[in-house]
């Protein structure tokens, strides 16, 4: 494996290369911007389904075009696998996707919008510390922190940025609460029924759900799915997933800890566990070690019957490696169990690319599929891929 592989490997992870501010408007048009123009031949109203990443580029493109459209999520609030919690540190904790697997300059494309003129100090996350757990023992590998390129935000998060520069332009247009269990586009018209047997109906839909929603047949729909579609969903996965942070009166843990070792990291499984250090460069005296794991090591936790096993499980992980330090110095902690989710069931897609462009295709030009799973290549399973995707999807429907 080739240093670019390994460079991918570790940002696909969310992994990376100090804190420095970056300012909204310095894509402008002239620079390229994602949301370009483009001609606009439809004039219906598009359903959205999933207030996510995606979802919500959807909304914000739509509402740039004056399209009519509605976003319905099955949950009480926006964000998906973008989430965060204030107050168990003094700086706002990410739930879900962390890193910004791109350089900076995609936070302005994502919004494309020259009325935007703020700041967001963002980290240049370098990890100078790399453990690996292996074997029974740590062992010291500080040289890995050279491959590291990468940022993460400063004292906001992902689920902040869209609550600040997204949400408030299509806010209006969002209904919760409202799990989807049907979706009929068998006449001009689009059907969708909730739970509730509330319809709405739309001339497209752009479904952006969890591919396990999908998978695990927990729509209905009329007709039923091409097999085109069906053998391309039987072609991905998407794996077990956890993050949680612990509190601790004294840090003990380096900047980052690898399970195993670099080279199985490596490896062409879709498995990974990382312990890091979530106060890193985030001006805060807090000590909050975090981890994050998908996959088969995730599963390790995830099949567990509670947060508290969960909790007590990793506890006993952490004083083996650290002489019982963990227990010395806990204070307190949070659990975010992804694969129990309701709504969501997983991590983010691992598939085959075969299956790819049969994935990403639409159903009789009525249904369109967005998120990060249906994103360009090299940056699927991440937030601005999920972003992209809406947007390519968006510009299909306008155009057509």
């Amino acid at each position: 494996m080739d240093r670019n592989e390994f460079i991918k490997r570790c940002t696909a992870l969310g992994l990376g290369a100090s804190v420095l501010p970056y300012m909204l408007t310095s894509c402008s048009s002239s620079e390229n911007p994602l949301f370009g123009e483009f001609e606009v031949n439809f004039s219906g109203k598009v359903l959205v389904i999933g207030a996510g990443a995606a979802g919500m580029i959807a909304g914000h493109v739509l509402n740039k075009h004056n399209i009519d459209f509605e976003i319905i999520e099955a949950s009480s609030g926006f964000g998906g696998r973008v989430r965060e919690i204030q107050g168990f540190a003094d700086f706002p904790i990410d739930l879900g996707a962390e890193w910004i697997h791109d350089e900076p300059s995609i936070l302005a494309r994502l919004l494309s919008d020259p009325n935007v003129d703020e700041d967001i100090e963002l980290i240049n996350y370098a990890p100078e510390t790399f453990y690996l757990w292996k074997d029974g023992k740590l062992r010291k590998r500080n040289f890995f922190s050279n491959f590291y390129a990468e940022y993460k935000f400063k004292s906001t998060t992902w689920y902040d940025f869209f609550n600040r520069f997204i949400v408030p332009g299509i806010s209006d247009r969002m209904v919760f609460d409202s799990p989807i269990t049907s979706i009929d586009y068998s006449a001009d018209q689009i059907v969708v029924t909730n739970l509730a047997g509330r319809t709405f109906e739309g001339d497209k839909l752009i479904l952006t759900v969890p591919l396990t929603i999908l998978k695990q047949n927990l729509i209905n729909f009329t007709p039923a799915l091409p097999q085109f579609k069906t053998d391309a969903l039987d072609g991905v996965e998407m794996p077990d997933g956890l993050k949680a942070f612990f509190e601790f009166s004294e840090r003990f843990y380096p900047d980052i800890l690898f399970q195993d070792g670099i080279f199985e990291f490596l490896s062409e499984e879709f498995d990974s566990k990382v312990f890091y250090d979530a106060a890193f460069r985030k001006d805060s005296n807090r000590n909050v070690l975090g981890l994050f794991t998908v996959g088969d090591p995730s599963s390790t936790y995830t099949n567990l019957p509670s947060d508290d096993a969960i909790f007590q499980f990793i506890m006993e992980e952490l004083d083996t490696m650290f002489d019982g330090k963990a227990s010395r110095y806990y204070q307190n902690h949070v659990i975010q169990n992804w694969s129990s989710e309701p709504f969501i069931r997983g991590s983010y897609s691992n598939f085959i690319e075969d299956v790819i462009e049969d994935l990403r295709a639409p159903i009789n030009n009525k249904i369109f599929f967005a998120g990060e799973a249906y994103a360009p290549d090299d940056i699927t399973s991440t937030v601005h891929g999920a972003g992209i995707s809406a947007y390519n999807v968006v510009e299909t429907i306008l155009q057509d």
